[in-house]
Protein backbone atom coordinates (compact mmCIF):
# COMPACT_ATOMS: atom_id res chain seq x y z
CA UNK A 1 0.00 0.00 0.00
CA UNK A 2 1.20 3.49 -0.79
CA UNK A 3 3.13 5.14 2.08
CA UNK A 4 0.58 7.97 2.15
CA UNK A 5 -2.32 5.54 2.37
CA UNK A 6 -1.86 3.17 5.30
CA UNK A 7 -3.47 1.80 8.40
CA UNK A 8 -2.49 3.13 11.81
CA UNK A 9 -3.11 0.69 14.65
CA UNK A 10 -4.62 2.28 17.74
CA UNK A 11 -5.40 -0.24 20.46
CA UNK A 12 -7.68 -2.84 18.92
CA UNK A 13 -8.73 -0.58 16.07
CA UNK A 14 -7.19 0.39 12.75
CA UNK A 15 -7.56 3.81 11.19
CA UNK A 16 -6.92 4.40 7.50
CA UNK A 17 -4.64 7.42 7.15
CA UNK A 18 -4.94 9.34 3.90
CA UNK A 19 -1.91 11.63 4.08
CA UNK A 20 -2.28 14.53 1.64
CA UNK A 21 0.20 16.65 3.61
CA UNK A 22 2.56 18.71 1.45
CA UNK A 23 1.22 17.11 -1.75
CA UNK A 24 1.00 18.83 -5.12
CA UNK A 25 -2.33 18.91 -6.92
CA UNK A 26 -1.29 15.93 -9.07
CA UNK A 27 -0.24 13.93 -6.01
CA UNK A 28 -3.54 14.71 -4.29
CA UNK A 29 -5.48 13.49 -7.35
CA UNK A 30 -3.48 10.26 -7.48
CA UNK A 31 -3.94 9.64 -3.77
CA UNK A 32 -7.68 10.36 -3.93
CA UNK A 33 -8.07 7.77 -6.69
CA UNK A 34 -5.96 5.22 -4.81
CA UNK A 35 -7.93 5.82 -1.62
CA UNK A 36 -11.21 5.28 -3.43
CA UNK A 37 -10.04 1.89 -4.69
CA UNK A 38 -8.77 0.81 -1.26
CA UNK A 39 -11.85 1.97 0.65
CA UNK A 40 -14.26 0.25 -1.74
CA UNK A 41 -12.65 -3.11 -0.86
CA UNK A 42 -13.88 -2.97 2.73
CA UNK A 43 -17.23 -3.95 4.24
CA UNK A 44 -19.92 -1.31 4.48
CA UNK A 45 -19.79 1.01 7.49
CA UNK A 46 -16.49 -0.50 8.66
CA UNK A 47 -13.72 2.05 8.18
CA UNK A 48 -12.35 4.77 10.38
CA UNK A 49 -10.50 7.32 8.25
CA UNK A 50 -8.15 10.19 9.01
CA UNK A 51 -7.24 12.70 6.29
CA UNK A 52 -4.31 15.07 6.75
CA UNK A 53 -4.49 18.14 4.47
CA UNK A 54 -1.51 20.02 5.94
CA UNK A 55 -0.17 22.31 3.18
CA UNK A 56 -1.83 20.25 0.44
CA UNK A 57 -2.35 22.04 -2.87
CA UNK A 58 -6.01 21.86 -3.83
CA UNK A 59 -7.60 23.70 -6.72
CA UNK A 60 -11.17 23.50 -8.09
CA UNK A 61 -10.45 20.42 -10.22
CA UNK A 62 -8.93 18.55 -7.28
CA UNK A 63 -11.77 19.67 -4.99
CA UNK A 64 -14.35 18.35 -7.47
CA UNK A 65 -12.68 14.93 -7.53
CA UNK A 66 -12.48 14.84 -3.73
CA UNK A 67 -16.22 15.61 -3.54
CA UNK A 68 -17.01 12.76 -5.94
CA UNK A 69 -14.91 10.27 -3.97
CA UNK A 70 -16.39 11.37 -0.63
CA UNK A 71 -19.83 10.46 -1.97
CA UNK A 72 -18.64 7.11 -3.35
CA UNK A 73 -16.82 6.24 -0.11
CA UNK A 74 -19.71 7.14 2.20
CA UNK A 75 -21.18 3.60 2.45
CA UNK A 76 -17.86 2.15 3.62
CA UNK A 77 -16.82 4.76 6.17
CA UNK A 78 -18.05 4.57 9.74
CA UNK A 79 -16.36 7.76 10.96
CA UNK A 80 -13.93 10.32 9.51
CA UNK A 81 -11.73 13.03 10.96
CA UNK A 82 -9.55 15.65 9.29
CA UNK A 83 -6.44 17.56 10.32
CA UNK A 84 -4.41 20.29 8.66
CA UNK A 85 -7.32 22.08 7.07
CA UNK A 86 -5.92 25.59 7.65
CA UNK A 87 -4.61 25.67 4.07
CA UNK A 88 -7.90 24.30 2.70
CA UNK A 89 -10.25 27.06 1.54
CA UNK A 90 -13.30 27.14 3.78
CA UNK A 91 -15.62 27.09 0.76
CA UNK A 92 -14.08 23.76 -0.34
CA UNK A 93 -14.55 22.28 3.14
CA UNK A 94 -18.19 23.40 3.27
CA UNK A 95 -18.81 22.04 -0.23
CA UNK A 96 -17.27 18.69 0.73
CA UNK A 97 -19.65 18.39 3.68
CA UNK A 98 -22.80 19.48 1.86
CA UNK A 99 -22.16 17.56 -1.36
CA UNK A 100 -21.28 14.29 0.38
CA UNK A 101 -23.84 14.70 3.18
CA UNK A 102 -21.12 13.73 5.65
CA UNK A 103 -19.50 15.41 8.61
CA UNK A 104 -15.73 15.80 8.85
CA UNK A 105 -14.73 16.99 12.32
CA UNK A 106 -11.48 18.93 12.20
CA UNK A 107 -8.75 18.48 14.80
CA UNK A 108 -5.49 20.30 15.52
CA UNK A 109 -3.35 17.14 15.57
CA UNK A 110 -3.44 13.59 14.27
CA UNK A 111 -3.32 12.37 17.86
CA UNK A 112 -6.50 14.29 18.77
CA UNK A 113 -8.22 12.96 15.65
CA UNK A 114 -7.16 9.38 16.42
CA UNK A 115 -8.42 9.74 19.99
CA UNK A 116 -11.83 10.87 18.73
CA UNK A 117 -12.02 8.24 15.97
CA UNK A 118 -11.27 5.32 18.26
CA UNK A 119 -13.32 6.24 21.31
CA UNK A 120 -16.36 4.07 21.92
Amino acid sequence: MHERLRFIKRGEQAVLLVDFSHCTQQQVLGLVNEAQQQIARHPRNSLLTLADFTDAQINKQVAMRIKEVLVLDRPFVKRSAWVGTASLPKVFYENFKSFSQRDFPVFETREQALEWLTKD
